[in-house]
């Protein structure tokens, strides 16, 4: 129950380039993976397994790399070769769902193989959501189907596109954006479901005499959801986003996604009714936890590399790694399932978080400078690369190293802190 995504435009940005960024909060032992696919072309009429649900293949999907919940066939979050973004929300609606449907996690996963830009990856998914609807349960252990909130990007335009089973509405991203676990969209739509108003007129939500509909108003139900859960940390975000418009850079979205309200880069528990208990970083115990991390610059300049900069587990407690799309991402990032291994550089963090969090006032400002200084060297050499446009061979042989270096920077905080 969590996740944040933003989006900066390029007129909002330092340089002039858009930059995406989504934190994944969900169970805080589930592992979650990064996995490159590679462009594939499919045989005419070739079916394709999802989740729940089986849907008509098409003939080519993009390459991309995303970040995939050990157990699901969808992401969480992913970047494609045309440098299309997208992020998933869970969020809360009327309707009912049922045990057969597209995951949202489905959704982000078809929007990046199928969408060449933020315009087609949108109506990718919104087709899809019409004609096969969302449902099934998006929690392992738990018999929990829910509606879903999306951000898609690309190096030039935005969509935020909210949901109810079947029915949708969408906005464009003026400048800079951001959604959390609540529907938000209000009037603002300009493109939506064919009977989105019919609809709620006919169950009663919406009355007919009662204009543009508001579907946040008519759609939305947060009965059984804590009133804490995502109004504070949607107004943070945006005011956040506001106070860097302008100057927005990958390193700024960054700190963003690490955000504890006051408290800023490094935790500081709360109690559960406390209106900033559910922060962007997210630590509500037995709740929902930050579990991965990303942020995208989508740059418009081939053939300059550009890193995805992905982060396993909670950004305060990590650093984010950067990985190229050009390269071969190492596949180590892809090991992972439900029980700890060493073989899993989630896991290896994840070791970490735990051990920290015994004494979290104690360790995490020395994990936090630790991973800071760590950063900063990969933002350097990485900005080397890409301003010299290094090839696919020296992008991949630097991501390989890169982890290596990740990976003991780890077990060495593991190792201080223990002793």
């Amino acid at each position: 129950m969590g996740c944040d995504t933003l989006v900066a435009l390029g007129p909002a940005t330092r340089d002039g380039v858009t930059v995406f960024g989504k934190n994944s909060d969900r169970p805080p032992d589930e592992c979650q993976r990064l996995v490159q696919m590679s462009r594939r072309r499919h045989a005419d009429g070739s079916a394709l397994r999802c989740q729940y649900v089986t849907i008509p293949q098409v003939r080519e999907t993009a390459a991309l790399v995303g970040s995939q919940p050990h157990w699901l066939w969808g992401f969480e979050h992913g970047v494609n070769e045309h440098r299309v973004a997208i992020g998933n929300e869970t969020v809360f609606a009327k309707e009912r769902l049922g045990p057969l449907g597209l995951l949202g996690m489905d959704l982000v996963r078809l929007g990046l193989e199928r969408g060449r830009d933020a315009d087609e990856a949108l109506e990718v998914m919104t087709t899809l959501i019409e004609r096969h609807g969302q449902g099934g349960s998006g929690q392992r252990d738990v018999d929990w189907p829910y509606h879903n909130a999306f951000l898609i990007a690309d190096p030039r335009r935005a969509w935020i596109l909210e949901t109810s089973a079947q029915h949708w509405v969408a906005r464009p991203v003026h400048g800079v954006g951001n959604i959390s676990n609540g529907l938000a969209i209000g009037s603002e739509w300009t493109r939506g479901a064919a009977d989105v108003t019919g609809f709620a007129v006919a169950r009663g939500w919406w009355p007919a005499d009662g204009g543009r509909l508001d579907f946040t108003r008519a759609y939305g139900d947060e009965t059984g959801v804590p009133p804490n859960l995502c109004a504070a940390r949607r107004r943070r975000l945006a005011a956040l986003l506001g106070e860097s418009r302008g100057g927005i850079t990958p390193t700024i979205v960054r700190g963003m996604l690490r955000d504890h309200f006051d408290a800023g880069a490094v935790h500081r528990p709360r109690p559960f009714e406390d209106p900033e208990h559910f922060s962007v970083c997210m630590h509500s115990t037995g709740i929902s936890y930050t579990t991965a991390s990303m942020v995208v610059p989508l740059g418009r300049d081939a053939p300059r590399p550009r890193a995805m900069w992905m982060c396993l587990g909670n950004p305060c407690m990590g650093a984010f790694l950067p990985l190229y799309l050009e390269g071969r991402v190492p596949t180590q990032l892809a090991h992972g399932g439900a029980i700890a291994e060493p073989t899993s550089p989630w896991w290896r963090l994840h070791a970490l978080r735990t051990l920290a969090e015994r004494d979290i006032a104690r360790h995490a400002p020395l994990v936090r400078a630790r991973w800071d200084e760590f950063e900063a060297g990969l933002v350097r050499e990485a900005t080397e690369l890409e301003e010299r446009v290094a090839g696919p061979r020296e992008l991949t042989a630097f991501m390989a190293r890169a982890l290596t270096a990740y990976l003991a920077h780890a077990d060495a905080l593991v190792q201080d802190i223990a002793s």
